[in-house]
Order: C-alpha cells, then sequence, then structure tokens
C-alpha cells in the first residue's frame, strides 16, 4: 500500500569496506535493509525487519570504520552524520578520548502513502504530534507531511532539521520534502533557538520538528502554538502515557500539577484532598501514537484525553488502520493502562494479573512475592496473559514474543534489569498497599510533602522524606514547586527520597 519513490541504497553500501559490500549484495532481501552495524572487535552485522545476519567472520577493525568515515560528511554535534543528497544517517559511538569505535549506517527512504491513514487530520490545521518507538517511521510519515502540506495544500512549511534526517545530508534538501524549505541547526542544543527563529523571519504557516527532547524544545513549542502557527512534530515515547510521566515534555500535552482542594471542594468532587489536573492547554491538540506502519492510535481531543486519564476515566481511543485492499478502516479501543509507561495517576491496577515471563527472573520475583505476601499468578500460554514483563535488553532486541504481545494489545512492563531494587519497583506498582494513611500509601506519601513544605515555610531549612517510588517522588517534586520551593531525589533504590528545601 505503500510506494517507495527511492531509498538510494547504493549510495549507502558503496561506502562500506568491499567485502562487507559484497556480503550484504548476496542478501536477498537487501531491499528491506534496515541498517548495517559496524562495532569495533565485532562482526558486521545487517539488520533486516524480521532477522539479522554476520556480514563476515572477521572482526570490524579501525581501518574498516575509517574507511566508512571518509565517505561521509561531518558528524555534528549528536554524533550524526549523512551522505550528501540521500536520507541515509550515519551515527557513531566514541570512546572516552573521542575516537570513533563503532558506527550504525541506516538506510533513509522517502516512501508516498504513509499519511493516507491521518491525511484528514494533517489537512485539519491542527497541531499533531506523533509518537512511536525507534525505526517505526516516525520521521518517514513526517517528511511526506511536509510534501503534501507544501505541495497539495499550498502551504508555507518550514522544517526544523536538527540531525538533517527529513531533509537528507547537503545543503539542496531532497526532493522528498515537496517545496517545504528546510532549516538546518548546527548543533542539537540549538533547536529551539532556530524553531523561534523560523517563526520569527521566515513566516510560515506550518513549522515541522523532529524529536522534540528537551525542555527548551517544549517551551518553543509551546511558543509557536501561541502565534497561530500549525505544528507537526514527534517527541520521545510511545503513548501518551509516556508524555504525562515525563516532566520534562508533558508542557506539550499541557502540563500536569498536584493541587489541594479545601474540604468541602474534595466532598463535593468525590475525590482527595490533592488531585492531580493538567496546567495549562495543551501544545499540541492531536497525538497520533504509531503502533505498525498501518496502524495508528489516535488521539483527536487532547486536552479530553489527559483530564480523563487524570480523573480515572480514560476515553476509548480511536484505531485506524489498512485492510489488504489498502482502504482505511476506523475502530475503537478500550482504555489500556500499560504497565511499561508505569502511569498510575488514574490509580487503576490490575485486579487479577496473570503474568507471562520472557527474559525475567522467575525465582527471584516469586522469592521477593513471598516476602511481600503477594500471590503469583505466573501464565506461559501468552494468550491467558493481561500482563508480559520483561525487561530493557529483551524489549530493545524486539523477539517474537513481545511482538504477538504488542499486536495483540497485551500491557508491557519493562525492567531495567533482573536487579531486586527493579522487581520491587514492579511489586509495588502492580501490587500497590492498600489505600490507608500507613506509611508507604500514595495519600500518605501526598500528605507528608505537604506537611514538609509547610515546615519549610514556617523556617525549616529542609525537611527529608520517607523513601517512594519514582512515581510518587515525581508527585512529590511536583508539590514542592507548586510552592515556590526546591527539591530533589537522593539515594539509591530502593530509598530514594525527595528532600525539600529554600
Amino acid at each position: 500500500m505503500q510506494k517507495v519513490i527511492t531509498d538510494d541504497l547504493e549510495a549507502l553500501v558503496n561506502i562500506l569496506p568491499t567485502d562487507i559490500r559484497k556480503a550484504l549484495y548476496r542478501q536477498k532481501d537487501i531491499g528491506e535493509l534496515i541498517e548495517v552495524v559496524l562495532d569495533l572487535g565485532r562482526p558486521p552485522e545487517a539488520r533486516f525487519p524480521k532477522r539479522e545476519v554476520a556480514l563476515r567472520p572477521e572482526e570490524v577493525t579501525l581501518p574498516d570504520i575509517d574507511h566508512v568515515i571518509s565517505g561521509v560528511g561531518t558528524f555534528s554535534g549528536d554524533n550524526r552524520a549523512g551522505i550528501e543528497r540521500t536520507l541515509h544517517r550515519i551515527s557513531a559511538i566514541r570512546n572516552r578520548q573521542g575516537r570513533i569505535i563503532g558506527l550504525t549506517c541506516r538506510v533513509g527512504r522517502a516512501v508516498f502513502g504513509t499519511i493516507k491513514i491521518i491525511d484528514d487530520l494533517v489537512s485539519s490545521g491542527k497541531s499533531i504530534l506523533l509518537l512511536g518507538r525507534p525505526g517505526i517511521g516516525k520521521t518517514t510519515m513526517l517528511r511526506e507531511i511536509a510534501r503534501v502540506l507544501a505541495d497539495n495544500l499550498n502551504k508555507r512549511a518550514v522544517i526544523v532539521d536538527t540531525s538533517n534526517e527529513i531533509a537528507g545530508d547537503g545543503d539542496i534538501p531532497h526532493p522528498a520534502i515537496g517545496s517545504a524549505r528546510r532549516m538546518q541547526v548546527s548543533t542539537p542544543s540549538l533547536q529551539h533557538a532556530v524553531m523561534i527563529e523560523a517563526v520569527e523571519n521566515h513566516m510560515p504557516e506550518v513549522i515541522i520538528i523532529d524529536e522534540i527532547g528537551t525542555e527548551l524544545e517544549a517551551r518553543a513549542a509551546r511558543t509557536i502554538a501561541e502565534r497561530g502557527v500549525q505544528l507537526v512534530g514527534t517527541a520521545h515515547g510511545n503513548t501518551l502515557d509516556n508524555l504525562m510521566m515525563n516532566p520534562t515534555l508533558a508542557d506539550l500535552i499541557g502540563g500536569i500539577q498536584t493541587v489541594t482542594l479545601g474540604d468541602e471542594e474534595a466532598k463535593r468532587r468525590g475525590t482527595r484532598k490533592s488531585i492531580l489536573e493538567r496546567t495549562a492547554p495543551p501544545t499540541f491538540d492531536i497525538v497520533v501514537e504509531i503502533q505498525d506502519r498501518d496502524r495508528v492510535a489516535i488521539h483527536t481531543d487532547v486536552a479530553e484525553a489527559v483530564d480523563g486519564r487524570l480523573l480515572g476515566q480514560p476515553l476509548a481511543t480511536e484505531v485506524r488502520w489498512l485492510d489488504e485492499q489498502g482502504e482505511v478502516k476506523v475502530g475503537k479501543t478500550s482504555p489500556v493502562l500499560t504497565g511499561k509507561t508505569k502511569l498510575k495517576v488514574k490509580e487503576q491496577i490490575f485486579k487479577s494479573p496473570r503474568i507471562f515471563l520472557f527474559g525475567t527472573n522467575r525465582g527471584r520475583l516469586e522469592q521477593m512475592a513471598r516476602e511481600r505476601d503477594v500471590n503469583l499468578d505466573v501464565v506461559t500460554d501468552l494468550s491467558q496473559a493481561n500482563l508480559f514483563l520483561t525487561t530493557k535488553s529483551y524489549y530493545r532486541r524486539k523477539p517474537p514474543s513481545i511482538k504477538e504481545a504488542e499486536t495483540a494489545r497485551i500491557p508491557l512492563y519493562v525492567l531495567k534489569s533482573n536487579t531486586p531494587s527493579q522487581i520491587r519497583q514492579f511489586l509495588d506498582n502492580v501490587f500497590p498497599p492498600e489505600k490507608t494513611e500507613k506509611k508507604g500509601s500514595l495519600q500518605s506519601a501526598l500528605n507528608e510533602a505537604e506537611m514538609a513544605v509547610s515546615e519549610v515555610r514556617d523556617g525549616q531549612e529542609l525537611v527529608e522524606l520517607s523513601p517512594q517510588s519514582a512515581y510518587v517522588r515525581r508527585l512529590q517534586h511536583l508539590i514542592a514547586e507548586r510552592n515556590a520551593l526546591a527539591s530533589r531525589s537522593m539515594g539509591r533504590e530502593p530509598k530514594r527520597r525527595v528532600r525539600i528545601y529554600r
């Protein structure tokens, strides 16, 4: 259903050492190549959508790496380079002395048809934020959006191209962006400044930004939106829930703050005195979660979606996909709270979690569950599970079991590692203590933070709170921030805690 107009694959393959290049050409599915990885002291590897293959048994040497470096442009501040008039991206890994000892040579493709599924949203004039895991096609979709806005809708579109990934390396942009204009960024730390410069100097109707990742960039995006310019961008995170838990980027969807209600108001609302509320209107009107290349979940009213989650009443999400005939189909999905995001603002938990383990230390998990008097229901059949537990290293590889779980919309919870502290945090999140005033409960932790604020305001130099989970600490930081006080987390898990001071 998608037509590849060009991938300039030869240009990328030709910068590789001869023997690696020949091995690559012997691959029958070379047209589906995603990237070539060259790490010093390891065999070179080619990655395809469904497999990875070593291109030779011999290890990569420094001359191999130097050969590739000589064929690409200059590496920028984010350790990325490109090939003139192509969309390919070469990313470097350096040692402590700055020497390049690893390269990821990623194929860049210009594709028509990627935005058919959201064509009506693009032409609506509303600001759109694209989310999705790395490699899912966010930048490819962004590139076509730029072309459609500029050529089909005749809008003055300006791309802020930090890594030259949207319009390619070199001073002449790739034709895939159509007549949209491209502004390059000398160093990633200046992306926010170039975003503002684009609005002030070039009168755009649309600004297109890839990888909004810092607080300054989030602020710049809000400034642009407030000037009436349509924004289309991508951000780090797979879902709307990810953004809500990201203190750096939460402003993109309105920001979240803790509000303390009076007794009567809390009683009228039927809530606690300390609640979470959206701080401001969202910068982006629409959030599109790219689940697969032909499937997206859409939040058409970000303000309403965020408010629903904060109230514990998440709304059904619109889902669109392309069928075998290339027709757009639309449906709705029931609200799902994924363990992977660890988003507990709704305070919904799995009533009877049936856990499927993948790459997780079962013995350690069961031992720590017994210590906490938690009854685990571990299943060996994925179809019976309502929670998939794995580790970060496995999740990055995306083996078939994880892809199957994502396709089946089974919530994923990803541990950073198999360490006791990570497993303990998992048990705390999925099996939280009863909602009492005892130490460790959410309400008790919020009350403790409120009391600490009062003590600091009354003259105490600082107050150190009880150890809490990362999510609860975030809420305590918000309470301090709302009261114009400073705070910081200290210590190591599981005893990491918040200190509030002037």
